[in-house]
């Protein structure tokens, strides 16, 4: 073979060395310097939820999360049952600690706490068969079917409200609790100590509360018993 010929055919060798390892190994890549993590939201301060009716009860609410923080992984929402309003008016809220905003319900007291049926809750009571509401910190359980349709289960946390399992004090909905009922008689309908909610909203409520999440029942200008 000639000089030509051979530098001919190594020249060819290079190439074809130089295009498979072009294609079939990857170029090394300069890794990039880490970027800082950002951090997570985190619950606002202050904005539209602190000028709401509900904002005392709301600060009451957060230090029962912080009272009972071994209880609750999920501090994203809470619930706020608002006894101070007349049942007429939307008074269970489902807050938003994290976005600042809230999706409110209508809900029932029990008729132990309210015997003359007015309309507004008078007196809380832990006591089993009261037929009254507690007041207190509980956390949302499982959800079930059972003699109302859907419900969620509750446990109480406080002494005000640790009978609520034993009570069977549940979220349910009921035909009593709805915008034609309060047409026609100004209120809505009294449960047995438990919250009901109109039914055609109760899916959207369980599903916005979940399960492990705090709710909180109280009327502040009231000595709840």
């Amino acid at each position: 073979m000639d000089r030509r010929s051979f530098t001919k055919l190594a020249l060819s060798g290079f190439a074809l060395s130089f295009l498979a390892d072009s294609v079939g190994r990857a170029t090394p890549v300069t890794p990039l310097p880490p970027r800082p993590l950002t951090p997570g939201p985190r619950p606002k301060a202050g904005g539209p939820l602190a000028n709401q009716p509900y904002a005392e009860l709301l600060a009451r609410a957060k230090a029962a999360l912080d009272q009972h923080q071994h209880m609750f992984e999920l501090r994203d929402r809470v619930a706020l049952a608002d006894f101070n309003a007349p049942s007429r008016e939307l008074r269970f809220h489902i807050v938003d600690l994290v976005g600042g905003h809230a999706s409110s319900y209508l809900v029932s007291h029990g008729r132990g706490s309210d015997p003359e049926h007015s309309g507004w809750l008078q007196s809380f009571s832990n006591e089993p068969n009261s037929l009254a509401s507690s007041a207190g910190a509980y956390k949302t359980g499982m959800i079930y079917d059972g003699q109302h349709g859907q419900a969620m289960r509750l446990a109480g946390l406080d002494p005000l409200n640790n009978n609520a399992e034993m009570r069977a004090i549940v979220i349910h909905g009921a035909d009593y609790v709805s915008e034609n009922h309060i047409a026609s008689w100004g209120k809505i309908g009294r449960s047995e100590g438990c919250f009901a909610v109109a039914r055609h909203m109760l899916p959207q409520l369980l599903g916005l509360l979940g399960q492990g999440r705090l709710l909180y029942a109280n009327k502040l200008t009231s000595n709840a018993a």
